[in-house]
C-alpha cells in the first residue's frame, strides 16, 4: 500500500476545511474555539481512499496570518499541494506567503483548487480568476499546473479534483524505508488508559510495535506502546505516513510540537546549524548580519541569531552561506529544508537547506573560509560529503556514529564509501575498536606536530634523552585523544622518525654531545659521586666546585643517569653505578643464604646512615630484586635462582 501526505495552502476563509470535507467526509477543525470562530486555528487531519488500497493523508493548515508558524509546521513532509484560491477573493496576502511557504520547503508537486465557485455568478469573473492565479504561478513550481474551480457546497468540480489528485499521487514516487526513524512532533496529547501520544507525519525508516525511541533534542528515551495510522492501528509504520505513536512510559509535559520521535543514536541536540539561505524577492528589507530571526524547520519554531558568513547583509533574492544560533536546541540533519520568518514584524522572508547539524562556532577569519568550504555540501554527492565531515572532524577524528548524523547517509551507503577512501588512503581508522576515523592530510599535521615540538624541546634540553611522553602531548598545538596520540606516535616510530624509550620520546635522529664545558662537569660529578660511595652528596652541595650554570648542572646529572652512570634512588638522591652494583650483588647473595634481611641488618651491610638506608632498600624494590613482606626485604621470584 502507498501513502502520500497531500498538504492544503491559502488565504484565511477561502475554503480549506470545506473542501477536505467535501473530498472526505472529515471535518478537520476540532477545536470548540475553532467550530465557534469558524476559522482553522490549529492542524487538522483527514485521509481519502484511493484505488487499489492506496491512501491520500491530507494536512489541513490554518490560513490566518497569525497562524502561520503552524502552516510551516503542517507543509512539512508533505509530498504535494493543493493551493487553495477562493473564486470571489482571488490571490490574497496569506496565498502569497503559502506559495512562498511551501517553494522554500521544495514542495514539487501539486495543484490549484478554485473553491466556492457557487457564490460567483458571473463565469467570466471565474475565468479572470483562474488567469490571474495562472499569472501569479508563473516561475514556481505550479507553473502549468492544474486549476479546478470546485464547490465544496453543491459538490461541483469535486470528482473532477479527485481524478487529478489520483493523477498527481501516481506520481510521488515512494519514499526510502532505509535509515532510522524519524518523526517530527506537530501533535501531542494524553488518552486515559494509554498515556502520551504524539502524532506526526513519518520523514524516514520504519518503525515497529515494541521499538526503543528516544524524544529529541532532549533525550528523553521510551518503548512504542502502541501505532496508528489514520485511525487504525498497525504494526509498522512506514515513510510517509500520518503516524500516532502512543509512547510508554512518558510524562505529557516532556514532549511538544517541534520534538523529533527518532530511532535511538541517530540525532544529536545542537544550538547550531550551519545552513545555505536564501532570502524571498518579496523580502522587504536587507537581512542583516546578527539580526534575530524566527527559525522554523521540521515542526519547531525558534529564535536565532543568523551569523552571515561572508558579508555584512543579504540583500532580497540573493543566496549566501550562514550559521545559525538558536536560543534553544533543535534535532536535525543535512538536507532538511527550513523556513526563516522576520522577528518582528513576523513576516516569511527566506528559507534554504540545512548544510552541517553540528558545526563548530565559526568566528574572525574563520567565518569567510567557512564559507568557502560549505559550497562541498550543498553540490556534491555523499562520497565527497563523507570525506568532508573527516576532514573537518580535525584532530578529534569522527566515529561512524557520528559520521552517520553529519552526513546523513544511510549505513549502508556509508560502508560502501568508507572501504574505498581507507583502502586509498585518503581516510585513516586509527581506532577499529570504536570505530574512529581521520583525514589523511590531517594525520599529517598531527605527526608534523610532534616533530615540531620534540625538535623545539630538544633545542632547549639538549642533554635531556627525551621527552616525557605525557608532556609532549599536553604540548601539541591542539588537543588529541589517547587512542590517537599512541597511534600516531606508532605510525611515526615504525617510519625511524621518532624514538620511544618506556616513557621518554625523541627524534630518532636526536644524539647528545657534550660541549668541553658538560664534559668537565660530568667527570667532577662522576669523581664526587663515585669516591662517596653508598653516601654521595646531593648536587647543591658540590655545585661551588663545578664549571657552569646550576641548570647546566642539573642538566648534566639527568644525561648521566639516561646514560646509566648514575642511578637515581628518589627525588633528589643519586648514587654511581658502581656502588650500586656492588651492594646489589652482596645483597642478593646474602638473600640467597638467609632468605630474608631487616631494616637494620642491611644498614650494617652499607654501613650508611638512615637516610640512604631507606632509599636505597626501597630502591631494590622498585627494581624489582627485592619485595617487603613485613619489617624484611626477601628476593623476589625467579631472583633466587639467577
Amino acid at each position: 500500500m502507498k501513502q502520500v501526505i497531500l498538504g492544503t495552502a491559502g488565504h484565511i476563509d477561502h475554503g480549506k476545511t470545506s473542501l477536505i470535507r467535501a473530498l472526505t467526509g472529515i471535518d478537520t477543525d476540532r477545536l470548540k474555539e475553532e467550530k465557534l470562530r469558524g476559522i482553522t486555528i490549529e492542524l487538522g487531519f483527514a485521509h481519502m481512499d484511493l484505488p487499489g488500497g492506496n491512501l491520500l493523508g491530507i494536512v489541513d493548515v490554518p490560513g490566518h496570518e497569525r497562524f502561520v508558524k503552524h502552516m510551516v509546521a503542517g507543509a512539512t513532509g508533505i509530498d504535494m499541494v493543493a493551493l487553495v484560491v477562493a473564486a470571489d477573493e482571488g490571490v490574497m496576502p496569506q496565498t502569497r506567503e503559502h506559495m512562498e511557504i511551501c517553494e522554500l520547503l521544495h514542495v514539487k508537486k501539486g495543484l490549484v483548487v478554485l473553491t466556492k465557485i457557487d457564490l460567483v455568478q458571473d463565469p467570466d469573473w471565474v475565468e479572470m480568476v483562474r488567469e490571474d492565479v495562472t499569472d501569479f504561478l508563473k516561475g514556481t513550481f505550479l507553473e502549468g499546473a492544474p486549476v479546478i474551480p470546485v464547490s465544496a457546497h453543491t459538490g461541483e468540480g469535486i470528482d473532477q479534483l479527485k481524478e487529478k489528485l489520483l493523477h498527481l499521487f501516481n506520481q510521488v514516487q515512494p519514499r526510502s524505508a532505509d535509515g532510522p526513524f524519524r518523526l517530527p512532533v506537530d501533535r501531542v496529547f494524553s488518552m486515559r488508559g494509554f498515556g502520551t501520544v504524539v502524532t506526526g507525519t513519518s520523514a524516514s525508516g520504519r518503525l515497529r510495535l515494541g521499538d526503543p525511541v528516544v524524544v529529541y533534542p532532549l533525550g528523553y528515551k521510551s518503548k512504542v506502546r502502541g501505532l496508528q495510522v489514520h485511525g487504525q492501528e498497525v504494526q509498522e509504520v512506514l515513510p510517509g505516513q500520518r503516524t500516532a505513536v502512543n509512547l510508554q512510559g512518558m510524562e505529557r509535559a516532556l514532549v511538544q510540537r517541534g520534538h523529533v520521535v527518532a530511532t535511538p543514536g541517530s540525532l544529536a541536540a545542537t544550538h547550531m546549524i550551519d545552513v545555505h539561505i536564501e532570502l524571498l524577492p518579496s523580502c522587504p528589507r536587507p537581512l542583516k548580519h546578527r539580526a534575530k530571526i524566527r527559525f522554523h524547520t521540521g515542526t519547531a519554531e525558534h529564535i536565532a541569531t543568523v551569523v552571515l558568513l561572508d558579508r555584512v547583509e543579504l540583500a532580497a533574492g540573493e543566496r549566501a552561506f550562514a550559521q545559525i544560533r538558536l536560543n534553544q536546541p533543535v534535532a536535525a540533519l543535512r538536507g532538511d529544508r527550513f523556513v526563516v520568518r522576520s522577528y518582528s514584524p513576523v513576516q516569511t522572508i527566506g528559507g534554504g537547506t540545512i548544510l552541517h547539524p553540528l558545526p563548530r562556532k565559526h568566528k574572525g577569519q574563520d567565518k569567510r573560509e567557512a564559507a568557502r568550504t560549505l559550497g562541498t555540501l550543498l553540490t556534491s554527492d555523499e562520497s565527497e560529503i563523507v570525506l568532508w565531515h573527516v576532514r573537518d572532524s580535525g584532530w578529534a577524528g569522527v566515529s561512524q556514529d557520528e559520521l552517520l548524523i553529519r552526513a546523513n547517509v544511510s549505513a549502508k551507503s556509508l560502508e560502501g564509501i568508507l572501504p574505498g577512501f581507507i583502502s586509498r588512503k585518503k581516510i585513516i581508522l586509527y581506532d577499529k575498536e570504536n570505530r574512529r576515523l581521520l583525514e589523511a592530510g590531517v594525520l599529517e599535521e598531527i605527526k608534523q606536530s610532534i616533530l615540531d615540538t620534540l625538535a623545539d624541546y630538544h633545542r632547549r634540553f639538549p642533554l635531556k634523552t627525551g621527552m616525557p611522553k605525557e608532556e609532549l602531548s599536553a604540548q601539541l598545538a591542539k588537543p588529541v585523544d589517547v587512542k590517537l596520540y599512541n597511534y600516531v606516535l606508532r605510525r611515526l616510530t615504525e617510519q625511524d622518525l621518532v624514538a620511544q624509550e618506556m616513557e621518554w620520546v625523541r627524534l630518532a635522529s636526536h644524539k647528545i654531545d657534550l660541549t668541553g664545558e658538560e664534559q668537565a662537569i660530568r667527570q667532577k660529578i662522576e669523581k664526587a659521586f663515585l669516591e662517596a660511595g653508598l653516601q654521595p652528596p646531593f648536587l647543591k652541595e658540590i655545585t661551588d666546585r663545578l664549571p657552569g650554570t646550576p641548570r647546566r648542572h642539573q642538566e648534566v646529572l639527568e644525561w648521566m643517569v639516561s646514560q646509566s652512570i648514575l642511578v637515581k634512588a628518589k627525588e633528589d638522591l643519586y648514587f654511581h653505578v658502581t656502588p650500586i652494583a656492588e651492594l646489589q650483588q652482596r645483597l642478593v647473595s646474602y638473600l640467597k643464604e638467609h632468605g630474608e634481611i631487616s631494616t637494620p641488618q642491611f644498614k650494617d651491610m652499607t654501613q650508611a646512615s638512615r637516610k640512604y638506608t631507606i632509599p636505597l632498600l626501597e630502591y631494590f624494590d622498585t627494581q624489582k630484586v627485592t619485595i617487603r613482606i613485613g619489617d624484611v626485604r626477601r628476593l623476589r621470584e625467579g631472583r633466587a635462582s639467577s
